[in-house]
C-alpha cells in the first residue's frame, strides 16, 4: 500500500466507493488521515462501514466544513454532462477536488528513495486504444528481464494497492480519460499517448475535450521522456508541443505503417517489420510477424510503444524481442481462444468501438465477424476499410437489425444472442478463417461488462469444439 501524505491528521471525503475509493480509504488511513466516506449506493456505504468507516451524507457545502480534500472515484462525472452534486457542493465549499492517481503521485516517493543508487520510475500509458495491451506488455518485457514492475492503475491493482516500489523498481500505469482528467498531481518519468479516437464524448462534451484530458498527462506531469502516437493530427500536434526541436530526443514517436523520419527518436512498425531510428539511422530492427501475441498493425503499434518505453528505460534491443515473443496477449484482446480444423477462434470483446473493432478486422484475411450490442455514437461507417475482410457477419444485441443496416453491402445474419451467432459462424467457417469476436459496440444491453461477454464467447466456442 501507497500511504497517502499530506493529510495526517485531516479529514478527507471519499466519493464512491468501489475498488478505487475503498482503497484510497485504506490508504488515507495509512498515512495518517481520516477518511469520510459517500457512495449512492447503500450497499456500497454498508461496505465502508463495515471497514470501519465514517459515512457521511456530502451533498451539501456545509458537509464540508471539516474536510480537507475530496477524492472522487473514476466513474463519478465531475463536470459534464453535469458535475456530480457532491462535488458542486465541495467546489461551494472551496474544498479542492482530487482522485486516486493525483494522491499516488503526491504520495509515491519517500524518504529512504536518498538512499537509492537508482530511484523508482513510473511509466504512464493513456490514449484511446491499445492502453491496456502497452502497459501490460511493458510490464512483461520488464518482468522477463528481472526487473522489478508492478502494473496498476485502469489495469491490474489499484494505484494505492501496490507495494512502495524498491531501487530501480518501475510502476507501470494504465490511465483512462477519466483518471487524467481530474488528478491535481501527475508527474510520470515516461509517458505515453498510444492514439485517439472517439470515445467517452458525453463526458468530455466532445472530442475536443476527451483529448485534452489525456494531453493533462503531459502538460501538467512534464515527463523526463514522452513516447508518442503520430498516427492521428492530434498525436503529431502533441509531439510538436513537447519537442524543442526536431533532434530532441525527450520525445520518441511511434508509429504503425508509415515510415518515420528526421534526426529525432522514431520507432515505427512497417510490413510486420519493427524499426528503431535515432540521429536519422536504423539502430535496431524486429521481425514482428511471428508473434502471436500481437497480431495486426494494432497490436504492431502497441509493440512500438512498448519497445520504445524499455528503450528509455535502458534495456537492449535483442532483450525486448526476446520478450515480445514470450508475451501470450491479454483476455479479450485478440486473445486467440481456440484453433480447430483450420479455423482460428479470437475473443477481442475489448473493441468497444469501431475504431478498435476496424483495427481488429484488418488483422486477418478471412473474417467470420460476431458484431453487435450498443451501439456508440457517430454510427459505423468508420468500418467501412475492414469489411472487405468479413465473409459474414453475425449479428448480436437487442437491436441487432438496427446495427446489421449499418454494414451496407456486407452479408450479415441476425443472431441476437451471443450462443445463436457461434453456432452459426462455426457451422459455416471453413479452413483458413477466423471467427472473429470485435463488437464494435459496448456490452451493456446484454451482458454486465466486456469481459462476461468475452468470456461467454470463449466458453461457447471451446463447447462447441468439445
Amino acid at each position: 500500500m501507497i500511504p497517502v501524505q499530506g493529510f495526517e491528521g485531516a479529514r478527507v471525503a471519499v466519493l464512491g466507493l468501489g475498488r478505487s475509493g475503498l482503497s484510497a480509504a485504506r490508504a488515507l488511513v495509512a498515512g495518517g488521515a481520516v477518511p469520510v466516506c459517500w457512495d449512492d449506493n447503500a450497499e456500497a456505504r454498508d461496505r465502508a462501514r463495515a471497514e470501519g468507516f465514517e459515512v457521511r451524507a456530502l451533498a451539501t457545502a456545509a458537509a464540508f466544513d471539516d474536510i480537507a480534500c475530496l477524492m472522487v472515484s473514476p466513474g463519478i462525472p465531475h463536470l459534464y454532462p453535469a458535475p456530480n452534486p457532491v462535488i458542486a457542493a465541495a467546489w461551494d465549499a472551496g474544498v479542492p477536488v482530487d482522485n486516486d492517481i493525483g494522491l499516488f503521485f503526491r504520495s509515491l516517493a519517500l524518504t529512504d528513495w536518498d538512499q537509492y543508487d537508482v530511484t523508482p520510475r513510473v511509466v504512464a500509458v493513456t490514449g484511446s486504444n491499445g492502453k491496456s495491451t502497452t502497459s501490460a506488455l511493458i510490464h512483461h518485457i520488464l518482468g522477463e528481464a528481472g526487473r522489478e514492475s508492478q502494473l496498476a492503475g485502469n489495469i491490474g491493482r489499484g494505484v494505492l494497492d501496490i507495494d512502495p516500489p524498491g531501487e530501480a523498481g518501475v510502476v507501470v500505469l494504465e490511465l483512462s480519460s477519466y483518471q487524467t482528467d481530474l488528478a491535481r498531481a501527475l508527474t510520470p518519468d515516461v509517458a505515453v499517448f498510444t492514439n485517439l479516437s472517439p470515445d467517452h464524448l458525453d463526458r468530455h462534451a466532445g472530442l475536443g475535450g476527451y483529448f485534452a484530458a489525456k494531453r493533462r498527462l503531459f502538460a501538467e506531469g512534464g515527463p523526463d521522456r514522452a513516447v508518442i502516437g503520430v498516427d492521428e493530427p492530434e498525436g503529431r500536434y502533441l509531439a510538436n508541443q513537447l519537442a524543442e526541436g526536431p533532434g530532441d530526443d525527450r520525445l520518441i514517436r511511434i508509429s504503425s505503417g508509415q515510415k518515420l523520419g528526421g534526426p529525432g527518436w522514431d520507432v515505427f512498425a512497417r510490413k510486420g517489420f519493427l524499426s528503431e531510428w535515432r540521429k536519422g539511422r536504423q539502430v535496431a530492427s524486429v521481425d514482428l510477424r511471428g508473434v502471436r501475441g500481437l497480431p495486426g498493425a494494432h497490436n504492431h503499434q502497441n509493440a512500438c510503444a512498448a519497445f520504445a518505453v524499455c528503450r528509455a528505460l535502458g534495456m537492449g534491443p535483442k532483450q525486448i524481442e526476446g520478450a515480445l515473443h514470450s508475451f501470450g496477449g491479454l483476455p479479450h484482446r485478440s486473445q486467440i481462444v481456440a484453433e480447430s480444423g483450420g479455423v482460428t477462434y479470437v475473443n477481442d470483446s475489448k473493441a468497444t468501438n469501431v475504431d478498435s473493432a476496424l483495427k481488429a478486422l484488418l488483422a486477418f484475411g478471412s473474417v467470420r465477424w460476431i458484431c453487435g450490442g450498443l451501439q456508440k455514437e457517430g454510427g459505423l461507417d468508420g468500418l467501412a476499410d475492414g469489411l472487405g475482410h468479413v465473409q459474414k457477419a453475425y449479428v448480436i444485441g437487442r437491436e441487432a437489425a438496427a446495427f446489421a443496416l449499418g454494414l451496407g453491402n456486407t452479408k450479415t445474419e441476425i443472431c441476437t444472442t451471443m450462443q445463436v451467432a457461434v453456432a452459426r459462424a462455426m457451422a459455416e467457417s471453413e479452413p483458413g478463417d477466423v471467427v472473429l469476436l470485435a463488437p464494435a459496440a459496448a456490452s451493456f444491453d446484454q451482458y454486465d461488462n466486456f469481459e462476461q461477454r468475452g468470456d461467454d464467447f470463449t466458453s461457447l466456442v471451446r463447447a462447441g469444439l468439445a
